[in-house]
């Protein structure tokens, strides 16, 4: 008897241990997922990014720099300009670069950022002041961004641009 239940333990054994290896298996697949999966940021951290990357675009409009928007912008960015032109990444990139308008200056203020896992949007006020066509204009901007964040970080999606009162014709 005792031969007969030590056979059955050891052939219960022998058809479980596939079962045990692929648990391990199993196991193994799950820790290294855990070890290589990214941790989901600080979200203080993550909003300050965004602030750094909304002061950087004022920056680089002023300056007439379309590297900053080839790096952050995404390629299948959709954005409206402050008199209701649709622009993708390449046109809005145009109408950074153009000589139609020289900035005297241009900031980003009054930043707000709320963060929702791999998703921001950010709002903040732009005060330009320009020259376009020949005439001096102080303009204030309201605009809304909306960033995804992507293996190689932030990138800007969607954007929509108000003027605020007076409303002036403006390049952006």
């Amino acid at each position: 008897m005792t031969k007969i239940m030590g056979t059955v333990a050891w052939a219960v054994g022998l058809a479980l241990a596939p079962s045990w290896q692929a648990q391990e298996t199993w196991r193994q697949a799950c820790v290294q997922q855990c070890y290589t999966r990214p941790t989901p940021g600080d979200p203080e951290m993550q909003r300050q990014e965004i602030v750094s990357l909304e002061k950087e675009a004022a920056h680089a409009i002023q300056l007439k720099s379309g590297t900053y928007f080839q790096r952050v912008y995404s390629d299948d960015f959709a954005g409206t300009l402050s008199h209701g032109q649709l622009v993708d990444k390449t046109e809005w990139i145009e109408v950074i670069e153009s000589p139609a308008v020289k900035y005297e200056s241009f900031n980003a203020s009054d930043i707000k950022v709320r963060v929702f896992q791999e998703t921001a949007v950010a709002t903040c006020l732009w005060s330009a002041r320009s020259i376009f066509k020949g005439q001096h204009i102080s303009s204030q901007i309201r605009a809304v961004h909306v960033y995804v964040d992507t293996p190689r970080g932030w990138h800007v999606v969607s954007a929509q641009s108000t003027v605020l009162p007076p409303d002036v014709q403006q390049p952006l």
